[in-house]
């Protein structure tokens, strides 16, 4: 499943970074909720988010009761490029259902979805609030630029088996998934606000169009808190849920969650809780920060009236030359 922002989105942009980094500091991750962050995790950075939730629904009209449990997985690789990230998100979920006639489980997987994402626009990049150093109003007024969202872009495939019980259909199939995704940051970075517009099962009987609105808060460096409205519709099954939850920063690549989420219908009245974990791997992203760092000093010791390092070359092969000659004086 695909989550919500911590706070600590908003180091995107007050991070020192290199090229424009997508990478931040700290862990940025989807969880707990249901929104696709506008950016990557970074160039060669390997980022995991793993939870497990309880489920429980009440149907009115069906007249049944049920009750589960699931887990989810996402697993985010960037690479290629700092704007591009790779997706693997995973559901699977079991339940047993009690009618007045009989009892009968499901399980199966909910949700298989590979696809990527690419930041198309992030307007913090070659942006600096200038600052007026006669007036304290001037630089704490709004800033109207944070109105400006980074947008991203999501493309993949839903991928389902054959004789699925969460499937509208008994035969295994292949489907698009598409998602517009926008990311606005408010209060010096306190307050996320993220956007998705998603198009699902495209091409098949029961596409289904959806949105999802998430709205994060930071409340310190270590606790961050969200609520999210999420809605979708088809004519397999429409619906419109709220979440709300909180995450813990245990360190800079480790951080722990846990959210609620529920309806307002009866047909079924349905109501989550989870918790989670996400954990990043970004050695390789430090160690290409290094070099980076290096060959950015080297490149400061040049001489900047010989920048392509002619002068010392030909000063080494003067003496080369100068050597040549007293060797030479040695025998004549």
């Amino acid at each position: 499943m695909l989550k919500a922002k911590n706070l600590f989105i908003a180091a995107l942009f007050f991070t020192p970074q290199f090229f424009f980094a997508q990478y931040t500091d700290v862990i940025n991750s989807n969880r707990p909720g249901e929104t696709m962050s506008a950016f990557a995790v970074g160039k060669s950075v390997i980022q995991a988010e793993i939870g497990i939730y309880g489920i429980k629904e009440k149907h009115d009209l069906l007249n049944y009761d049920a009750n589960g449990f699931g887990t989810d997985l996402t697993f985010r690789y960037g690479a290629f490029l700092e704007k591009l990230e790779f997706i693997l998100d995973l559901q699977y979920q079991m339940e047993s259902f009690d009618t007045p006639y009989n009892n009968y489980k499901k399980n199966n997987f909910r949700q298989t979805v590979l696809g990527a994402k690419y930041l198309i626009y992030d307007p913090f990049k070659n942006y600096e609030k200038a600052k007026n150093i006669y007036s304290y109003k001037a630089n704490h007024r709004f800033d109207w630029h944070q109105l400006i969202p980074a947008v991203s872009v999501f493309a993949g495939a839903n991928f389902v088996g054959k004789n699925n019980p969460y499937s509208f259909s008994p035969e295994s199939s292949i489907s698009p998934k598409v998602a517009l995704i926008t990311q606005n940051q408010f209060g010096g970075g306190k307050w996320v606000f993220v956007t998705n517009i998603i198009a699902d099962y495209i091409s098949t009987d029961y596409p289904s169009y959806g949105y999802v609105l998430t709205l994060t808060h930071g409340f310190n460096d270590k606790w961050s808190g969200f609520v999210e409205n999420q809605g979708y519709k088809s004519n397999y099954y429409s619906d419109a849920i709220v979440r709300g939850g909180a995450a813990y920063l245990l360190n800079p690549n480790l951080q722990v969650d846990a959210s609620v989420s529920t309806n307002f219908k009866g047909t079924p009245s349905i109501f989550y809780g989870g918790v989670g974990v996400s954990w990043r791997y970004d050695t390789k992203y430090k160690e290409t920060q290094m070099e980076f760092k290096k060959q950015s000093r080297k490149d400061k010791k040049k001489d900047p009236k010989d920048p392509e390092g002619v002068k010392s070359k030909n000063e080494k092969e003067t003496d080369y030359q100068e050597q040549e000659r007293k060797r030479k004086s040695k025998y004549e």
